[in-house]
């Protein structure tokens, strides 16, 4: 739709927000957040105040605060650009808490709608950044979801990051698709690179042990695409001091048994998301994997990590960690000096 000289369309601005038009529209309805200006007295038209309003909303939402609250605050800034004469009337007042349409009236649905606290996920009892990550990734707002993710981490860690934020997100999208004939397929691509970028910027470098340490060899099973576990791991690690080297999703049977023969590893996680892709064959023999000096050889712990295991599959050498916090626990208790190296080298 184009511009005139009242402002834009709601659905012209719904795409310059990286939003959908009912989102905007059930944002009006619910929280007063409209147009100053309606060409005809019905048509909305969007002004650079009106605008600018909606950023701020979209903004605050995307930071976990909810869509009530982040509406005063949006409003308010439609109202410091009216004082300053850059916008047009005064905002209309702000309606209080729970004023505007039935629960299940137009612009909500069961699950909160486009503007509801989850984006219309289903996300249940979870930390504010979660929701705030769920409307993000509904809006398909990529750097939104990136600050939201580094925010968080730098915040709370890696391990509250992942479990609290990252693992209950992507389930939750996951869900959603399922459940709507593939729908929200490309909220789940979408959130799913984010989460990965993130991670992966986390893991880069080995602070402080890479020079003498042996590393952690961390690989998904032959078949196994899934690695944004691994890549939660690697950053854990990372944020540990422990030196890594990922070899990533699929690798070939052969390649994984050369890669820990050369690199000798003190330990090596097998990633496996699914039955058909736990080798429990190949985990044995990377299991008894020697390297070292003749008469000192060693080989490394192995970690069968991820739901595609049985609880009966680690045997001699081997381990099942239950979660992220585990798997740390037990490769971090290979290397006592890793935190006092990275103490070191920030210094």
């Amino acid at each position: 739709m184009s511009e005139t000289g009242l402002g834009v369309t709601t659905g012209a601005v719904a795409r310059r927000l990286g939003v959908s038009p009912t989102t905007v529209r059930s944002w009006e309805q619910r929280y007063g957040i409209g147009p100053q200006v309606r060409e005809g007295g019905r048509h909305r038209r969007w002004t650079p105040g009106d605008i600018a309003m909606l950023e701020e909303m979209c903004r605050l939402t995307s930071s976990g605060i909810p869509p009530a609250e982040a509406a005063r605050a949006a409003l308010a800034v439609r109202g410091r650009l009216a004082a300053d004469g850059r916008a047009g009337s005064p905002p209309p007042p702000v309606p209080e808490e729970g004023v505007g349409p039935p629960p299940d009236g137009p612009g909500r649905s069961r699950q909160g709608g486009p503007g509801g606290p989850g984006g219309g996920l289903p996300l249940g009892e979870v930390r504010q950044e979660c929701r705030g990550l769920a409307r993000a990734a509904v809006r398909l707002d990529g750097p939104a979801m990136e600050a939201l993710l580094r925010q968080t981490m730098e915040a709370h860690g890696l391990v509250v990051a992942w479990e609290e934020v990252m693992v209950p997100t992507l389930h939750a999208v996951g869900r959603k698709w399922e459940s709507t004939d593939d729908r929200y397929v490309e909220v789940e691509h979408l959130l799913s690179w984010y989460v990965s970028t993130v991670l992966r910027r986390a893991a880069v470098g080995d602070l402080g042990m890479a020079a003498h340490a042996a590393p952690v060899v961390l690989a998904c099973l032959p078949g196994e695409q899934h690695t944004l576990p691994l890549e939660a791991l690697a950053a854990g690690l990372a944020e540990r001091g422990v030196p890594t080297r990922m070899f990533g999703a699929a690798v070939p049977a052969e390649a994984l048994r050369a890669a820990v023969a050369r690199s000798g590893p003190r330990a090596v996680v097998l990633w496996s998301q699914s039955r058909s892709t736990a080798d429990g064959v190949l985990a044995r023999q990377v299991a008894s994997t020697a390297f070292g000096l003749k008469g000192a050889r060693t080989t490394p712990l192995v970690l069968l990590a991820g739901p595609g295991w049985s609880v009966r599959a680690a045997v001699g050498g081997m381990r099942r960690p239950r979660g992220l916090r585990e798997a740390l626990d037990a490769i971090c208790a290979l290397y006592p000096d890793a935190r006092a190296e990275v103490v070191s080298s920030a210094r």
